[in-house]
């Protein structure tokens, strides 16, 4: 028999092609794919190459850092379940708690929506919950408590603006709206850069700032790919968006998680009206403040003074269009008033049903659909909710707020959101928007509460709004990661670190400066 050459060897020894598509859900046909899970791969492919460690006399690999970051939550979890630095042991159990998902979310030791299943389970486990007199609840009236909380309005709220935003997108109307918005911005690449950065924020409001950098990077990808590498209005512009996107985060309750953990926190809820107040002058402002950033630092009009406008999409609105934008705008005039009607409909979860049940009712959007929601934002807005109410429930928040208004007794108002918001700044650089918001808002309400003539809607919306705002890194909320992923026509990333440094970090200043003085203002002007 003739000898398999190098190549036949390889393709004999590592048939990859089968597992790979097994893997990825295609490429595999379904009725073959049992014939596929049962093939023996040959004893060589299994073969582990990497660096390794010797544990008892036998080498196994050598740990990554996710795992390392992982082991160290679990010695954080017994260690804290062993101390005793609270007075109770639901407080003691509740803290261990916050420590390690704020650990685990921090490092990404786990997917950040698995850490959030993991809080309800330690919630239980560990008994940290309380019924209203005091007492602490055994695990079946635990699991109880925390899954009938973990389905809360809040939960309608994002999944009605899931809807909306799919139907918007879906039926081509987002799209529609931001080309036509960005024809007629001209050519110069000043304002071609402002428009785009708008269209940003608006797009943000509705279909939130994870799909809106999606949608507008889809749209200048023929103005980027006109370019030449390292070009600064390239640069300007992917940057802009991002900063723009992130900003557009606060502008209204559904355009990110945070604030929908924000409504969540704050008792009575902020209606759409108060929070379109507040938040769009500030994200106004602040998208001025950032374009002006931009245009000191890269200076785009002097590479690319002007640019080939857009064109506008042919023809008019059809009638199924109309009809969904009349759904989306009654569904937001509902929830701006919903305080007037609030005997009638109980809450704007109630009206976060609207635009599912027409949706899907009417086949505007169907099952497919429905699957691609962003399931992992609601299983990790599910674990927040869940760690808020063990942290209020155990004790351990009372405790914690009476400590920190201790501290900060005499202060003046202003002075404690300066606190809070600068803390929010370089926890949601560093980490995510949403973990932030998680993490430090419960603690905020209550210090309000706690403050004699505190304002704590006031300190919770100022302190999110600041954290939307935070986008000095390339980590800093998903917008910022899209963008740094953007690639010029020879295969080259845009934007390095040190771009986000350059304009990032100080639009990110300028943001918290804005939220303390305007947005400070505006939250009592309106009675917050």
């Amino acid at each position: 028999m003739r000898p398999l050459s190098s190549t036949s060897r390889s393709a004999a020894v590592h048939p990859a092609p089968a597992f790979v598509d097994l893997e990825c859900g295609t490429g595999v046909p379904s009725e073959k794919r049992q014939s596929v899970v049962s093939t023996k791969r040959p004893e060589s492919a299994a073969v582990y190459h990497g660096p390794t460690i010797r544990i008892a006399g036998v080498r196994v690999p050598r740990p990554g850092l996710k795992t390392l970051n992982f082991l160290i939550g679990v010695i954080l979890l017994v260690v804290l379940t062993q101390v005793h630095v609270f007075a109770t042991v639901e407080q003691q159990g509740c803290f261990a708690i916050l420590v390690v998902a704020s650990w685990l979310w921090a490092t990404e030791a786990l997917p950040l929506y698995v850490t959030a299943l993991v809080v309800p389970l330690l919630v239980v486990l560990l008994r940290v919950l309380r019924d209203s007199k005091g007492t602490r609840l055994d695990a079946h009236a635990a699991t109880k408590a925390i899954f009938g909380t973990m389905f809360s309005p809040t939960i309608m709220l994002l999944l009605g603006g899931f809807a909306i935003a799919s139907a918007l997108s879906k039926h081509g109307i987002a799209r529609r709206l931001a080309v036509s918005l960005l024809a007629r911005a001209g050519t110069r690449t000043v304002w071609v850069l402002l428009a785009n950065m708008l269209v940003a924020t608006f797009a943000s409001m509705w279909i939130s700032n994870v799909a809106a950098p999606v949608l507008c990077f889809s749209i200048v990808h023929s103005i980027l790919m006109t370019l030449p590498s390292g070009d600064p209005f390239g640069k300007s512009l992917i940057l802009g968006i991002a900063i723009a996107s992130n900003i557009g985060g606060m502008a209204s309750p559904i355009s990110s998680p945070q604030n929908v953990i924000a409504i969540q926190t704050m008792s009575p809820a902020a209606s759409w009206g108060d929070w379109f107040a507040v938040a769009l002058p500030v994200a106004l402002l602040g998208d001025l403040v950032a374009w002006g950033l931009l245009l000191l630092v890269f200076q785009p009009h002097k590479s690319t003074p002007t640019v080939e406008p857009l064109k506008p999409v042919a023809g008019s609105l059809n009638a199924k269009q109309w009809f969904i934008v009349a759904v989306t705008g009654t569904t937001i005039v509902l929830w701006c008033i919903e305080s007037t009607i609030e005997a009638v409909i109980g809450d704007m979860g109630v009206i976060a049903m609207f635009p599912l049940l027409v949706f899907f009712g009417s086949g505007l959007l169907n099952k497919d659909d429905f699957q691609a929601f962003q399931w992992t934002v609601i299983m990790l807005a599910m674990g927040g909710i869940a760690l808020g109410q063990a942290v209020n429930s155990s004790g351990l928040l009372a405790t914690v707020a009476t400590g920190i208004s201790s501290a900060v007794e005499g202060l003046p108002q202003w002075s404690v959101l300066a606190a809070f918001g600068g803390l929010m700044l370089v926890i949601a650089t560093f980490i995510s928007h949403t973990v932030a918001a998680l993490i430090l808002l419960p603690v905020v309400n209550q210090v309000g509460l706690a403050m004699a003539g505190g304002h704590p809607r006031l300190l919770v919306m100022a302190t999110v709004l600041i954290g939307s705002g935070a986008g000095g890194l390339p980590v800093s909320g998903f917008p910022n990661m899209n963008a740094v992923a953007q690639e010029d026509r020879d295969g080259n990333r845009w934007l390095a670190a040190i771009d986000f440094l350059k304009v990032g970090v100080p639009a990110s200043i300028c943001v918290y400066g804005i939220v303390l003085s305007v947005g400070y203002g505006l939250c009592l002007a309106i009675g917050l």
